[in-house]
């Protein structure tokens, strides 16, 4: 088969070169509309489902609220686990799905059981809806606004009215979430001691504000020719007018709204705020839907910025469009992958050139480059995968591999028609080109499916891991795939149209003779120290087997994002209003920190759920001046430091991505989270305090804190049943009575264009401060008696909580640690082994280890485990290949080799192994192999093929012949991924550089050994006059 393609090739040239063409086109376009992120989507499916309970406690909606909605959304088809927060009016329950589910499936059937549960909840409880679905980063944009002529009032109606509206409509935005602001309402702010004066009670005004105003449709008037519609329109839409709303008649004398209350424009209880560089504000966040384009979905949003600046500089705001742009990181990452790539091309070519001195040899190589990684973009984009750092960093990983197809047929070509013109009767070129192809190249297909083989394992990784590395293994075997394809094909003929005609030198050139003089003159003293060489080898291979147990690591590296996020918690309870003046005494201090472009935080929640957050809980959108990795790390130890220096805070920082991963991971926005498991609440929360206190006290701890504090302050009002009996009230009666007062009830609407606002009845301002004043609300029996609510409750204060979480319908209560220099793994290791020995679990009670140390313990299982079964599929492909049981020992022999160098780069790198590192693993376990295949495929070709014995004079000269593919291979690939270990700490760089670190360190012993201690040990054990399976690949080829 290959015999006819490579046929094919050379016969019909001109279509080869179109078709060439052709591909570098359709690539050159299918670049043009690739999508471009970060990360590829790295969550597996999931679904959100919020529930609000106006009014509630924690306790109260764990219990009215999540665990019927847990109930009944558990059981659904692909459910992987299920987590839920209760808190103060809110419920929300992650669920979690199969990785290969279908999403908009899953969202069907999780709507249908959302739908039903509606029914079956509490009143006044809202109806659960369905988050918008979104991508796994899913923040797109964060942009500020600020003012300083208009009220906080006036922004928040200008950014839900007429921002929010208009960047809904911008193609790819899900959903446009508003922060801070106040949310206007018109209220009617009672006073319990005028509702005493005139014996009226709080339901008495709900009463009359729902019938105060209201609009109704009145049907319509049809005539014999004539259909008018009825216009009956009732609203009043001003607080004076609905200041002199009748309560009741007395005498003669009518009793308004007024003289019991303020009707007066104000805003709703805030549940967050927000401000920018110090300054109240307003801030959107906006998400993109699910598999969109998050440059092009930014772009629209420039778009749509851009029209209403204008508008919003006329009312006096001012706008700060780029808190958060994530688009900025994505633009810096593709841009260093990019110039990685073209750096490393233009090094690939020089050493091309340098090696063969031919200017038509060097085209023909560096030919390959561009169209296999041009064919390998059409696929990845036909199929919907976007290009982002793992699927670039999979082809500029590739980059060596790349070449090293063109390199092996076009060196082997140009070497058999150099000999060919020295013959007295030269064959045909077209003949020579064919056998010089074939000769190596049923080898290298070998080679190529055992590269494809080999990362097996990174393709069946679970998880995050999985998500992460997939599209970068992906990458990797096609841009290999479609570099085959072009050897067999664009190679042979491009070789035999630029080399078959023209000069070519009678002898090598003087660089390759001399490097082949004193490589055979090497080998020949490795023969008379055989056994020191063998020794040394094998210590080397025993001590990097043995410290690999020994060597840390993270999950995710830190990456360059330019942006940070700083988490702040302040003691349970405080009010949000003293939230955001130490937030700003924070943002005024890291705004000083030199590098530090913006600063805005966020205390709380939106109106719009999404990321429910108590007032004592803020973040911060921390951005920075353009600036290179040692210049991010020193910011992030300033920020740090600066963060440190007020005390009684509980504070983190992280990177946005690195932050979505750890959520994805354990929910928890942390790279170590213990999970403390068990029923009794007081129980699990005394004992995450002792875990957070201990973890506190162990080396490399940045901040350690517990997810869910308890000691929220209440006040608890206690029904009486004999009481509410004498006085003929209901409980429900006074509980709404209650809510109505302090939570405020909506008694009706007013509209104002396309603007809705809320008439809401509520106690005044000052009585709502005032903890002695609850009692003195008065509430109307069915005899019209007023009745204060202290004669029918039990009234004081205690102690709740703001927070109950719940995972897999188990109560839980989480530990969060940061770290700061120190490696996960190492850190866990410790923690472990201290809580099991000094943390004393009650029955019922236990702690979990999750996060990412959970994660990447598992990634390193599952790259064992397929590894294993990568393994055997690989030593039969070798077999296939070397027909020869000492053949397929021999090229795995050149594995420890490649560990040595990985092992010594990773030290000399720190000593920490990071996913992406075990990954480059991998890859350089396939090029070793690819290299050791081609010299052990050539011997069997000089044995079986050219008839010459097996002994000394056969190995130095395979060795010898194949010793500029293997320099070559190696340096082309090494200078393809040196511009990656160069600037592995750059934005876009940070997983694949350590890859590169690892295939560069190997790839200087595997190659050092493969041709020093290789040809050794091929001429004691090799034994390829004596192989009698089968013929040869080669000779089979040349058959």
């Amino acid at each position: 088969m290959l015999n006819a393609i490579i046929r094919f090739s050379l016969r019909f040239r001109g279509v080869v070169y179109a078709l060439a063409v052709l591909a570098a086109g359709y690539g050159l376009f299918s670049l043009s509309r690739a999508k471009l992120d970060v990360f590829p989507e790295f969550a597996p499916p999931m679904s959100i489902v919020q529930v609000e309970a106006p009014g509630l406690t924690s306790e109260q909606v764990e219990t009215l609220v999540t665990q019927p909605v847990e109930n009944g959304l558990g059981g659904m088809v692909g459910l992987q686990s299920m987590r839920s927060r209760s808190m103060q009016g809110l419920a929300s329950i992650t669920l979690v799905f199969d990785a290969h589910a279908n999403v908009m499936q899953i969202r069907q059937l999780v709507s249908e059981r959302v739908n039903a549960l509606a029914a079956t909840l509490p009143a006044g409880v809202l109806p659960p809806r369905l988050l918008p679905l979104t991508t796994t980063t899913s923040v797109v944009r964060t942009i500020g606004l600020t003012s300083k002529t208009r009220s906080l009032m006036d922004l928040y109606d200008i950014a839900q009215w007429v921002i929010r509206p208009q960047l809904m409509s911008a193609p790819g935005v899900a959903d446009a979430i508003v922060f801070g602001g106040q949310t206007r309402q018109l209220q009617v702010q009672v006073d319990p001691a005028k509702l005493m004066r005139y014996g009226l009670s709080i339901q008495d005004v709900i009463a009359a504000a729902r019938q105060s105003t209201g609009v109704r449709g009145a049907g319509f008037i049809e005539s014999d020719n004539q259909r008018i519609a009825v216009n009956a329109d009732g609203q009043i839409a001003t607080p004076e007018k609905l200041a002199g709303v009748v309560l009741r008649w007395s005498n003669g004398v009518a009793v308004s709204l007024s003289d019991v209350a303020a009707v007066t424009w104000g805003s709703a209880p805030a549940v967050g705020a927000a401000s920018i560089m110090g300054r109240p504000g307003v801030m959107l966040v906006l998400e993109s839907q699910y598999g969109t384009n998050t440059r092009a979905v930014t772009n629209n949003i420039d778009k749509t910025l851009a029209a209403l600046r204008p508008v919003l500089a006329k009312q006096g705001i001012d706008v700060q469009p780029n808190v958060f742009r994530p688009a900025k990181f994505i633009d810096a990452s593709v841009g260093h992958l990019r110039t990685a790539l073209l750096v490393g091309a233009v090094l690939v070519i020089a050493v091309l050139f340098l090696f063969l001195l031919n200017v038509r040899t060097a085209i023909i190589s560096a030919v390959a480059i561009p169209l296999s990684l041009l064919v390998a973009i059409i696929v990845l984009v036909s199929f919907g995968v976007s290009l982002n750092t793992m699927t670039l960093g999979g082809l500029a990983i590739a980059l060596g591999e790349v070449v090293d197809d063109a390199i092996i047929d076009v060196e082997n070509i140009y070497r058999r028609l150099r000999e060919n013109r020295a013959l007295p009767t030269p064959l045909p070129a077209f003949r020579v080109v064919l056998r010089a192809s074939l000769e190596v190249r049923s080898a290298v297909v070998f080679a190529t499916f055992i590269v494809m083989l080999i990362f097996l394992p990174v393709l069946t990784l679970s998880g995050v891991a999985g998500k992460l590395f997939a599209p970068l293994g992906i990458a990797y075997i096609l841009a290999v795939l479609a570099s085959l394809c072009i050897a067999l094909t664009l190679t042979p003929a491009m070789a035999l149209a630029l080399l078959s005609r023209g000069p070519l030198p009678a002898h090598e050139p003087r660089l390759i003779a001399g490097l082949k003089k004193r490589y055979t003159a090497l080998l020949m003293q490795v023969e008379q120290h055989v056994k020191t060489v063998m020794v040394a080898v094998a210590l080397m291979c025993v001590a990097a087997l043995a410290s690999l147990p020994f060597m840390g690591g993270n999950f995710i590296p830190e990456l360059r994002e330019g942006h940070y996020i700083v988490h702040m918690g302040i003691a349970p309870g405080t009010s949000l209003a003293e939230s955001m003046r130490i937030g700003t005494q924070v943002t005024h201090a890291l705004v000083q920190v030199p590098g530090v472009r913006l600063v805005a935080q966020r205390a709380g929640r939106a109106n719009e759920v999404v990321d429910p957050m108590g007032v004592q809980l803020s973040e911060f959108e921390v951005d920075l001046e353009p600036m290179g990795a040692s210049g991010q790390s020193e910011a992030l130890r300033r920020i740090q430091h600066t963060l440190a220096r007020f005390p009684g805070l509980t504070t983190s920082v992280n990177t946005f991505l690195v932050e979505r991963i750890d959520e994805t991971i354990s929910g928890v926005t942390a790279p170590v989270v213990v999970n403390v498991f068990g029923d009794n609440l007081d129980v699990i929360d005394r004992k995450a305090q002792e875990i957070a206190r201990l973890l506190g006290t162990i080396h490399g701890v940045a901040s350690v804190g517990v997810e869910s504090p308890p000691g929220i302050p209440e006040l608890d009002v206690r029904l009486k049943p004999d009481q509410l009996s004498r006085w003929g009230f209901r409980p429900v009666d006074v509980l709404d009575a209650i809510q109505s007062a302090y939570q405020g009830a909506a008694a009706s609407q007013v509209y104002q264009g396309s603007r809705t606002y809320d008439v809401v009845v509520i106690l005044s301002p000052d009585v709502r401060r005032s903890f002695a004043d609850v009692g003195a609300l008065l509430l109307r029996n069915p005899d019209g008696l007023a009745v204060p609510l202290r004669a029918l409750a039990t009234i004081g204060q205690a102690s709740g909580r703001y927070q109950i979480t719940h995972d897999g319908g188990r109560r839980m209560q989480a530990v969060s640690v940061t770290l700061g220099s120190r490696a996960v793994s190492d850190f866990v290791k410790e923690a472990q082994a201290r809580v099991n020995h000094e943390i004393a679990m009650p029955a019922g009670t236990y702690a979990v280890f999750s996060g990412e140390s959970e994660a990447r313990s598992q990634s390193q299982r599952d790259l064992l485990a397929y590894g294993a079964m990568s393994a055997v599929g690989i030593a039969l492909l070798l077999f296939l290949a070397m027909k020869s049981r000492r053949g397929v020992v021999l090229v795995m022999v050149n594995l420890p080799f490649a560990l040595v160098g990985g092992v010594l780069s990773v030290m000399l790198a720190g000593g920490d192994l990071s996913l992406g590192g075990m990954v480059g693993f991998v890859t350089l376990f396939g090029i070793s192999l690819r290299n050791s295949i081609m010299l052990i495929s050539h011997y069997e070709h000089l044995v079986h093929i050219e008839g010459m014995p097996w002994g000394i004079d056969t190995a130095v000269r395979g060795a010898s012949e194949r010793l500029i593919p293997i320099l070559m291979t190696a340096l082309v690939t090494a200078l393809a991924l040196m511009p990656l270990a160069l600037t592995s700490g750059a934005a876009g760089n940070e997983i694949e550089g350590p890859m590169a670190i690892v295939i560069l360190g190997g790839l200087i012993t595997s190659t050092a050994l493969n041709l020093v201690v290789l040809p050794t040990l091929a001429l004691r054990y090799g034994r390829f006059e004596q192989d009698t399976l089968a013929e040869s690949p080669a000779a089979s080829s040349n058959g």
